[in-house]
C-alpha cells in the first residue's frame, strides 16, 4: 500500500463516519454524488474503506448466463459500442457494456494491454456492482440511473485510484434500466475536468443505442418522432414514443419518459430515477398528452416539410415538431422462408438432409452479415466446403477465398504465414518482404480451419485484427487496414478449450458471431445422394458426368452399413479407391477398401496381423515386425484419430506420404499421432 492509497483510506473513513464535519479539513471533497455513494458502501453494504481486493472477474460459464439473458439488446448496442471505440482507443480507454447487475457482457480494448485491464477488471467478465466493487462509474450508475464519471481517487477501495471511469445507464422502452455504458482509462490527467469530453460522448451513444433499441422493439406499433427542432426530427430526433392500435402510449426512450413525466407533473417521480417499470406514460392517451387528435396522424407523416408538422403539448402548449411512422407489415417467416431456395453454392452441398437444409437455411440468411461465423463439425464433415458456399453466395464472391488450416502450419511459421513480414525482420525471414495471408484475403474471405489449434500467443493478435480491420506484420512499425469476412471452424469445443486456458474468451466471443453446426455423415439421410454425386459429377476425379461409375447394391449396402468416422473426406478416398480399381466402371464389394461396412474382425482392427515367417528371423523372442500394428484397441479412439489410422495403415506407415496426403507437416503429424497414442511400429524413436 502506497502513500497515496493510505491517505485515500483515511478520506473515505473521515466522511462516512463524520456525517461531514470533518470535510473543512479533507484535501478534496468529493461531490455529493460520490459521498452519497461512500456512505452506501460503509453503511448499506458493510464494505471496508481498508479492504482492498483485485478486480472480480467472473468464471465463463457465469459470464455466458449474463450474456444470454441480455443477447438481444448487446446485438444491437455492438455497433455503437464499436462506433464509440474506434473515437476513443486512440486515448488509451477501453468500452464496456454491462449488464443491470455490473457484469461486463461485451467489451472492446487494447490486445497489447490484455493482461494489465484484466488485473484492473476492465475486461470481459469483470463485475462492477457499488454492492461489490465499491463506488465506481458501473456501480454508482446502476444506484443512481445518473450518467457519471468517477475519477481517481472518486473510487472507493484504493486500489481502483488509478483508473477513470465514465458511465451511463441505459433504458429499456418501459423505463427499466437495462445496461450500463462505459468507458475506462488506466491512467488519465489528475483533473476531473479532464473527462468532460468522455462524458458527453458516453451520454450520446447511450441515447443512440437506446433509440435504435427502441425502434426494434416497437416495429409493429405506431413510431411518434418528436423534436423541438424541425430539422432534426426526422433524422435525429430527441424524444421517441411508441402507440397501440387504439393510440396508447406501449413504449418511449428515456427522453421522451422524462420530458413526458415533468409535463404531467411527476417529474421527481417513481421510476425516474429507480427504472422502476410502470412510468405514468405508459398507457396513456395520445389526445391525453398532445393538443391533436389521434386521426390526425396522418398529417405527420414524413412526407410533408417537416416545419409543417407542429403540435403542442396538451398541458404546458410546447412546440413540438412530429414524424410519424406507420406500424411495419407484421413479418411471415414460417411458408416464405422455407419455400425461398437456397442460393446455388449452399443449395448444392445437401440432398435433402432435414438437419444439414435446417443449417443451411440459416446460413443463407446471414451470408451478407457483417458478424463472423463459427462451424462447428467432426473433422472431415465439410467445413471448408460450407466456408466456400458462404463465401461464393455472398457479395465477397468477387474478392480471394483464402483458406488457412491452423493445425497443418508448423508453430514456428504461423506468425509470419498470417500476418506477413517485413525483409529481414526475423531470422530466416529473408531479404524480401512477405504479405500474410490475412492481408491475402483482403476483400474477400478468410477461413480459418481448426481454429482451436492456433498458438495462444498468436490469438490476441487475430483479436485485433477483428476488432480494429488491420494487420500489423513483423517488423513493421505502422499496421495497414483491411477488409475481411472472417469464417473459422473447429472440431474442438472451444468453450472447454476457453474453461481450460487454451483459448481466450474474447476471441471466442468475437469468432461466435453466428453458429452453423454440421452433422456427422453417419446421421445424414442423403448418402445415396452424396454417392451418386460424387461418382457421377467428378467430385473425386471424374471429369465429366460420361466417366461416371456404377455400384452395385452390395456394395451399397456396405457403403450404408460403414460409420463414416471420417466423414466426406473418409467417403470421397473410399470412392475414389474404387473407381480406381473397379472394372469395367462397375464397383463391387471387393473394389472397397478394406475395413468399408465390414465387421470388426473383418476389418483387421481388433488384433495386429503377424508378419510373414522368415528364415532369418530367431527362434526365440523375435524382434517386432515391420508393418506391424501397435498394440492397442482403436476403437477407444475418437473418430479423427480412427481416420488416422486407416491413413497410416493404407500407406504402410510411411509418415512423409500421409504428411503429404492429408495437407500437414511431418511434426504436425507427430504431435497428432501422440495425441491419440499411436506409435509407429516402424520406428522405435517414433513418439508414443
Amino acid at each position: 500500500m502506497d502513500l497515496r492509497q493510505r491517505e485515500h483510506i483515511d478520506t473515505v473513513v473521515q466522511l462516512t463516519t463524520h456525517a461531514g464535519a470533518l470535510l473543512p479539513r479533507l484535501p478534496r471533497a468529493p461531490e455529493t454524488i460520490i459521498q452519497n455513494s461512500w456512505r452506501r458502501c460503509v453503511h448499506q453494504y458493510g464494505l471496508d474503506p481498508a479492504r482492498m481486493q483485485q478486480a472480480c472477474i467472473l468464471p465463463q460459464t457465469r459470464l455466458r448466463e449474463h450474456q444470454q439473458r441480455i443477447d438481444d439488446f448487446t446485438r444491437i448496442a455492438r455497433h455503437g459500442l464499436q462506433t464509440l471505440y474506434s473515437q476513443v482507443a486512440g486515448m488509451g480507454y477501453v468500452v464496456l457494456l454491462t449488464d443491470a447487475q455490473g457484469v461486463t457482457v461485451d467489451y472492446l480494448g487494447d490486445a497489447s494491454a490484455d493482461a494489465r485491464l484484466r488485473r484492473a477488471g476492465l475486461y470481459l467478465g469483470a463485475q462492477w456492482s457499488e454492492a461489490g466493487a465499491g463506488t465506481c462509474a458501473v456501480g454508482t450508475a446502476l444506484a443512481t440511473g445518473q450518467a457519471l464519471t468517477v475519477h481517481q481517487a472518486d473510487h472507493f477501495d484504493a486500489t481502483h485510484i488509478p483508473l477513470t471511469c465514465t458511465a451511463a445507464p441505459l433504458f429499456d422502452s418501459h423505463g427499466s434500466l437495462c445496461a450500463i455504458l462505459d468507458i475506462s482509462a488506466l491512467t488519465s490527467p489528475q483533473a476531473k475536468d479532464s473527462q468532460g469530453l468522455a462524458l458527453q460522448m458516453v451520454r450520446i451513444y447511450a441515447s443512440h443505442i437506446e433509440n435504435a433499441s427502441f425502434l426494434r422493439s416497437h416495429r409493429e406499433d405506431w413510431i411518434l418522432k418528436l423534436d423541438a427542432a424541425p430539422e432534426f426530427v426526422d433524422v435525429n430526433p430527441e424524444y421517441l414514443l411508441a402507440l397501440d392500435a387504439a393510440g396508447r402510449v406501449t413504449g418511449h426512450n428515456r427522453r421522451a419518459q422524462q420530458m413526458l413525466e415533468a409535463e404531467l407533473g411527476a417529474g421527481g417521480g417513481v421510476s425516474s430515477v429507480s427504472g422502476i417499470p410502470g412510468a405514468p406514460v405508459l398507457g396513456m392517451a395520445f389526445e391525453a398528452l398532445f393538443d391533436a387528435r389521434l386521426g390526425e396522424l396522418g398529417r405527420f407523416v414524413h412526407s410533408r416539410p417537416s416545419e409543417q408538422r407542429a403540435l403542442a403539448l396538451s398541458r404546458s402548449g410546447t412546440r413540438l415538431y412530429l414524424s410519424v411512422m406507420p406500424p411495419a407489415p407484421r413479418w411471415q417467416p414460417a411458408v416464405a422462408e422455407r419455400g425461398a431456395p437456397l442460393q446455388a453454392p449452399l443449395a448444392a452441398l445437401c440432398g435433402g438432409d432435414a438437419a444439414l437444409q435446417q443449417q443451411l437455411q440459416r446460413a443463407a440468411r446471414l451470408v451478407d452479415s457483417p458478424i463472423n461465423l463459427l462451424i462447428n463439425g467432426e473433422t472431415g464433415s465439410g467445413k471448408e466446403y460450407l466456408a466456400k458456399a458462404l463465401h461464393q453466395a455472398s457479395a465477397r464472391r468477387g474478392g480471394p477465398f483464402v483458406a488457412v488450416n491452423c493445425a497443418a502450419i508448423p508453430e514456428t511459421l504461423i506468425e509470419s504465414e498470417l500476418f506477413g513480414h517485413l525483409p529481414n525482420s526475423f531470422s530466416g525471414a529473408g531479404s524480401r518482404a512477405k504479405r500474410g495471408l490475412i492481408q491475402e484475403a483482403d476483400g474477400g474471405t478468410l477461413f480459418l480451419d481448426e481454429i482451436g489449434d492456433m498458438p495462444r500467443e498468436l490469438q490476441s493478435r487475430l483479436l485485433r485484427v477483428l476488432a480494429e480491420g488491420e494487420v500489423l506484420a513483423i517488423g513493421a512499425a505502422r499496421p495497414v487496414p483491411v477488409n475481411v469476412r472472417v469464417i473459422s471452424a473447429t472440431h474442438h469445443p472451444l468453450d472447454q478449450l476457453v474453461s481450460s486456458g487454451r483459448f481466450r474468451e474474447d476471441l471466442y466471443y468475437r469468432l461466435n458471431g453466428a453458429r452453423l453446426a454440421l452433422p456427422p455423415l453417419r446421421e445424414r439421410t442423403d448418402l445415396d445422394w452424396l454417392i451418386g454425386k460424387m461418382l457421377g459429377a467428378g467430385v473425386v476425379g471424374a471429369d465429366s458426368a460420361d466417366s461416371a461409375v456404377s455400384l452395385s447394391p452390395a456394395a451399397r449396402a456396405r457403403l450404408h452399413a460403414h460409420a463414416w468416422p471420417g466423414n466426406l473426406r473418409e467417403l470421397r478416398n473410399a470412392l475414389e479407391y474404387a473407381r480406381a480399381v473397379c472394372t469395367g466402371g462397375h464397383i463391387e464389394v471387393e473394389d472397397l477398401p478394406e475395413g468399408i461396412g465390414a465387421a470388426p474382425h473383418q476389418a483387421g482392427l481388433l488384433a495386429p496381423a503377424l508378419p510373414p515367417a522368415s528364415a532369418a528371423a530367431p527362434a526365440v523372442q523375435p524382434a517386432p515386425a515391420i508393418g506391424t500394428d501397435p498394440p492397442f484397441d482403436p476403437h477407444q479412439l475418437p473418430p479423427e484419430g480412427m481416420l488416422l489410422m486407416q491413413y497410416l495403415r493404407a500407406a504402410g506407415w510411411n509418415l512423409s506420404a500421409v504428411a503429404r496426403q492429408i495437407g500437414v507437416s511431418r511434426m504436425t503429424l507427430y504431435r497428432r499421432m501422440a495425441r491419440y497414442g499411436i506409435a509407429s511400429p516402424n520406428r522405435r524413436d517414433a513418439p508414443h
